[in-house]
């Protein structure tokens, strides 16, 4: 029976407290679109992903409209498309035009999937589209880009890694008269997943659909707004209720996940239930943070406190729906959560305690601006270091930063939107990891890969 309470909790939720689905994201194979003709397959791409998600902003505009739930973003992800680059040689960035030019066509807000997976060594294509990746970004809008450099299962590829380092750094330089917005939309991963309806990580996994939808939900004004009720309980009863706000979060998600399905003719994937903040006020998981107690995010007690909330609300997130997947729990990226902000700007987020926190939270260290000094070799070790953190702990990491060129610890850069402003972050250049980096190879996998 419908609760006439639980009806008006909702409204107030999606009125007051900055509920909403993140994102509608459709995966789609071009698989078969792979030709040896690289004008050919382009043709192929944009033709089915336009005839497959030429409806898809409508449909969730639709659904906005009859249910009153807020969907910020519909996006499309793609095979990853070092695979077609294999099939066809030629120019990468041909198929990065392509997919805008889709993008353009369907209204989408971000096409993700212009990407290699590369992490137990380099196949046909994945070089080749890597070291296009800069040049991708900065001639296309809304098209994202991510590489998975090691797994649990394989180790770091350190080749890739030394790589990557010098890509995050070529991507800021092309673009450094828009905000070196081009990081914004390169992602780095340590076992990424095939259906993350997030961006920029997302891509369509080879183990998908040939098309699926997946869905995205937010809600950390939620669930702030829910530990402010109980001022004075203790850890175990605020875990009850990020678990209980979770579920009503998550049935949010998997009505309209389902509902999209149905219209759109295709199958339901996953809800991914992670707490994806704004820099909007009231919509900041460092705030959840505070608000279980600590006095400011980044203080001592963060990482213990994240990991709480992240448990909570993925053990609240399971009971409410049997497809839960993505990455799912709690995202700390800094220059899109106000509190993070606010906490970076006065110097009591640090990004050695952003690291440790990212050994309990979703996914890794995300959108965080550095300095625009940091060497190529220094930002492949933070890569390396992150990885290293999902690979023994059997978890998916990422790393996105923006170095900031031409500016230094203390200014800022501003994206907009919900990128919102990244307060640039101090980064340890007094003694360099460039030998470490520079030997390559290999970090092999970890016991605790031995698992059949």
């Amino acid at each position: 029976m419908i609760n006439l309470n639980d009806i008006m909790e909702t409204i107030n939720m999606i009125s007051e407290e900055n509920l909403d689905i993140r994102t509608v994201t459709m995966g789609i194979s071009l698989l078969d679109c792979a030709d040896s003709d690289a004008k050919a397959a382009c043709d192929k791409i944009y033709n089915k992903i336009t005839r497959l998600a030429g409806n898809l902003v409508k449909v969730g505009e639709d659904i906005e409209g009859q249910y009153g739930i807020p969907i910020i973003n519909k996006r499309i992800s793609v095979t990853p498309i070092a695979m077609l680059v294999a099939a066809s040689g030629g120019d990468p960035v041909l198929y990065a035009k392509t997919l805008q030019r889709a993008a353009d066509a369907t209204g989408v807000n971000f096409i993700g999937g212009y990407s290699a997976l590369v992490h137990k060594g380099f196949s046909a294509g994945d070089e080749a589209l890597i070291r296009s990746i800069p040049e991708a970004l900065s001639v296309t809008n809304n098209i994202c880009s991510s590489v998975n450099i090691g797994s649990t299962k394989s180790g770091i590829n350190m080749d890739a890694v030394k790589l990557m380092g010098q890509i995050v750094r070529q991507a800021a330089e092309i673009t450094a008269d828009r905000d070196c917005i081009g990081c914004a939309k390169l992602v780095v991963f340590c076992n990424a997943v095939e259906d993350n309806p997030f961006m920029a990580g997302a891509f369509h996994g080879i183990g998908e659909p040939d098309c699926v939808v997946h869905v995205g939900v937010s809600g950390p004004g939620v669930v702030q707004a829910a530990l402010k009720k109980c001022p004075d309980g203790d850890l175990g009863q605020l875990a009850e209720i990020i678990k209980r706000t979770a579920f009503k979060i998550t049935r949010m998600g998997q009505l309209v996940g389902t509902e999209a399905s149905r219209r759109l003719n295709v199958p339901f994937g996953i809800v991914d239930l992670s707490l994806a903040p704004t820099p909007a006020v009231g919509d900041s998981v460092a705030h959840i943070l505070e608000e279980m107690g600590l006095e400011t995010c980044g203080t001592h007690g963060t990482t213990a406190a994240l990991a709480m909330l992240n448990d909570a609300v993925k053990k609240g997130g399971v009971m409410a729906s049997s497809s839960v997947g993505g990455l799912s729990g709690a995202f700390i990226p800094v220059s899109e959560d106000a509190g993070m902000i606010a906490s970076a700007r006065s110097g009591d987020l640090e990004l050695s305690k952003l690291e440790a926190m990212t050994a309990v939270c979703s996914v890794g260290l995300d959108m965080i601006v550095i300095p625009g000094e940091t060497p190529a070799e220094v930002i492949s070790a933070i890569i390396a270091d992150e990885a290293a953190i999902g690979m023994v702990n059997s978890k998916t990491t990422a790393v996105r930063v923006i170095p900031a060129i031409g500016k230094k610890v203390g200014e800022e850069l501003e994206f907009g939107g919900l990128l919102g402003s990244g307060p640039i972050m101090k980064v340890n250049l007094n003694k360099s990891p460039k030998k470490f980096i520079d030997r390559a190879g290999r970090i092999p996998a970890p016991l605790q890969s031995l698992k059949n």
